[in-house]
């Protein structure tokens, strides 16, 4: 990669943390939001602290600890997480072009920084892998400033945990903060479609233990996704009938 000074100096680094310091805020809403989570839910806060930084995804960490304090079994924990974040499969494999030329150990490091927001604005920015446009000093801005935003109201919020009251309702304010960032990535109406089976899903399977009804919405989504993206007659139908609703499908549904 490129020196820090000039990775600091690039347009396309100032770029990155420009268009993302629009949803900084709703960001650093819901890690504070879940570092009291992680503390109120039974973890220490070394633990809590260990966990925001090693497990960079505020979903997985949220979901992982009801679990724990359940004492649900360790399988049942990973599997729920690895169900979350199999979306970044998907992102990682999309990054791919742009960022194989790096040795694997940094390309650890971005992927570690990654972010769902991240991923949406790259995306939109750049169409193909080229070293002249400065795409990696923007992926780079833009997801420093995610990480950063997160990792710092997360931290307070752990805290401060003791001190925050519940009655101040911080996870009415992390949920809003949520469905801002999800409005945001409903880009057509395949992806809200997606969305919508998800939404469904979770609240049929509400009664299911250990949270379980996460996984089911998040399965629920990614079959439909498979489904509209290459599922052989069904899928065309399915594409057909969004084309004619004055949508087009996505290929990120999850």
């Amino acid at each position: 990669m490129s020196s820090v000074r000039g990775c600091l100096h690039h347009p396309q680094f100032r770029a990155g943390v420009r268009e993302m310091s629009s949803v900084s805020l709703g960001l650093a809403a819901w890690g504070l939001v879940t570092g009291v989570a992680m503390v109120k839910g039974g973890l220490s806060v070394p633990l809590a602290l260990l966990m925001s930084l090693t497990v960079f995804a505020g979903s997985a960490q949220l979901a992982a600890v009801p679990l724990i304090a359940a004492g649900a079994p360790l399988w049942v924990i990973w599997a729920t997480a690895v169900c979350i974040n199999l979306r970044f499969v998907i992102f990682s494999a999309q990054w791919r072009p742009f960022f194989r030329r790096f040795p694997r150990g940094q390309r650890l490091a971005l992927g570690y920084i990654s972010a769902d927001l991240s991923y949406v604005l790259f995306m939109k920015r750049f169409q193909e892998p080229r070293e002249d446009e400065g795409q990696i000093e923007y992926f780079l801005g833009g997801s420093s400033l995610v990480w950063l935003a997160w990792q710092s109201a997360s931290v307070v919020g752990i805290l401060l945990a003791d001190v925050i009251p519940t009655e101040w309702g911080l996870g009415f304010a992390g949920v809003l903060a949520l469905l801002g960032l999800t409005w945001s990535m409903l880009s057509d109406r395949a992806t809200a479609l997606a969305a919508a089976v998800a939404g469904a899903a979770a609240v049929a399977a509400f009664a299911m233990p250990f949270k379980l009804n996460i996984v089911v919405a998040i399965a629920a989504a990614v079959c439909l996704g498979l489904l509209i993206d290459g599922g052989g007659d069904a899928g065309r139908r399915f594409r057909d009938l969004l084309s004619r609703a004055g949508g087009r499908p996505s290929r990120a549904t999850t």
